[in-house]
């Protein structure tokens, strides 16, 4: 739990550039862990609800810096 906290913590200290490659690198895992709980080799199922959410903080983050004006 601690680490998450860290890891929401720390999206507000990214730029636009890092957001969206954050972004893009967790909806690749997010993809494979969906492969993975179809074949059946995953240890936390909760993960996924998790992923969905923390993609979901890095959208409402690069969407207040796109209506900020710091799209760079």
């Amino acid at each position: 739990m601690a680490d998450s906290k860290k890891a929401k913590k720390n999206f507000k200290d990214l730029s636009y550039a890092e957001l969206v490659s954050q972004r893009n690198e967790l909806k690749q895992k997010y993809m494979d862990f969906r492969f993975q709980m179809v074949i059946g080799h995953v240890d936390n199922p909760m993960q996924k609800r998790e992923m969905r959410k923390d993609i979901a903080r890095l959208n409402t983050f690069i969407r207040a810096k796109e209506l900020a004006g710091e799209t760079k």
